[in-house]
């Protein structure tokens, strides 16, 4: 079986940054270590960014080391484009890019802790799972 393709949601890679002790920091070292592939989009890549500046105080990270973490995350993703739009569909139409790299990548798992706000993406056939879940699934 090949690496695990995910979409990893914003505020897991979040998590993982702040905290060395939880879940989502293990998603991060399995990825690091190349046991998950994610994938990215343009328009992802641009949230992580976004986040990581507005949050870097409370991260402990300098631009230097956001923008090496995001190389970092390029260098370790397969990158999608999306040519065609599913809005809206979600709760939240903030959230509806990452169903659309799902969907135009074929990827099955989106990564969150918000699992509320991707009800209704079993009908794309993708399922959304925290990452706890994810960690029991790859084990």
């Amino acid at each position: 079986m090949g690496k695990r393709r995910i979409i990893l949601d914003t505020n897991v890679l979040y998590a993982g940054l702040y905290s060395s002790e939880g879940a989502s920091y293990q998603i991060l070292r399995a990825i690091e270590r190349g046991q998950i592939r994610i994938i990215l989009s343009t328009t992802l890549l641009f949230e992580y960014e976004d986040i990581l500046n507005r949050k870097k105080l409370e991260l402990g990270l300098s631009e230097k080391q956001i923008e090496a973490v995001l190389d970092n995350l390029c260098r370790l993703s397969d990158h999608q484009k999306v040519y065609y739009l599913w809005r809206p569909f979600l709760k939240d139409p903030n959230d509806d890019h990452i169903l659309e790299v799902a969907v135009a990548s074929q990827t099955e798992t989106i990564v969150t802790h918000n699992i509320k706000d991707f009800n209704g993406i079993d009908k794309f056939g993708i399922k959304a799972i925290t990452p706890k879940q994810l960690l029991k699934e790859i084990k």
